[in-house]
């Protein structure tokens, strides 16, 4: 299974960033990367569609050949991937269980808090794995439904992006959080201006960048195996608008897309 690729999929442009952090840490890897864009966003969907949606989205890469799959999404890993390993006989991670760890093992006074999209948090999924791991934690969360516009208009540190972040931000900081969660895989991209405004005293936790080290880990386990190719490969597949996918989501991934492929799945919708 050594060159088979790891499949990964987001409900959108945002799960690049999972894409890059898996690029640096396993850049031999084939990737095969699906983004849902016919039906983003999920984060305002009931658990029902986005369980639906997952299945699909799962399936459609399974018939890749993929030897790992990563859901890079968050609202669908709270919500999902219960059911996808249930049903689907491959690994799959997803980015709630590295980011809350990460916070877990990181946090020093105890006090953690937690940003996403509206159904990420309600579904509380940060806060069980959270207190799973520590029980004594004290957890804040917080709904950011404006972030993910934002940051897909480019508006990393424009004037407006600043005033919703220091109000989306404020009970944070009132609560007194030393670390902080990145629930969204748009997220990392506003982190400079993020950081900025709770202190350098806050740790901010990446869980694209956890979730590439625990994949990286577990290629190592001996339970998969690492590619041995010296150049990897990324493949991606949209489910509409190419050309609007391509022009942000290099500035996501880092890197030009040269492999887009828009896959035609108007009977899902």
């Amino acid at each position: 299974m050594k060159q088979e690729p790891i499949g990964i999929w987001d409900s959108g442009l945002g799960g690049l960033t999972v894409v890059r952090e898996i690029r640096r840490r396993l850049p031999g890897e084939k990737l095969i990367y699906f983004g849902d864009t016919a039906r983003v966003p999920y984060g305002i969907k009931g658990r029902d569609t986005v369980r639906r949606f997952a299945r699909e989205n799962t399936a459609f890469l399974v018939e890749q050949g993929v030897k790992a799959l990563v859901v890079a999404c968050n609202t669908a890993s709270s919500l999902a991937l219960d059911l996808l390993r249930e049903e689907f006989s491959l690994p799959i991670l997803g980015v709630i269980e590295p980011g809350a760890r990460a916070a877990a093992e990181g946090t020093k006074n105890g006090i953690v808090g937690v940003i996403g999209t509206p159904a990420t948090v309600d579904s509380a999924a940060y806060t069980a794995a959270l207190k799973a791991l520590r029980g004594g934690l004290s957890v804040s969360s917080r709904a950011c439904p404006l972030f993910v516009p934002l940051v897909e208009e480019g508006w990393l540190d424009h004037p407006a992006t600043r005033l919703v972040a220091r109000e989306y931000l404020s009970p944070l900081m009132e609560a007194g959080v030393d670390t902080l969660v990145l629930g969204c895989t748009h997220y990392p991209l506003l982190q400079p201006l993020l950081q900025e405004l709770m202190g350098e005293g806050v740790r901010l936790v990446d869980s694209a960048e956890e979730l590439a080290g625990e994949l990286s880990e577990l290629l190592g386990s001996g339970e998969l195996e690492t590619s041995d190719s010296e150049q990897g490969s990324l493949e991606v597949f949209v489910s509409d608008l190419p050309l609007r996918f391509r022009q942000i989501g290099e500035s996501f991934l880092g890197e030009s897309i040269e492999n887009l492929t828009l896959l035609d799945r108007k009977e899902e919708r």
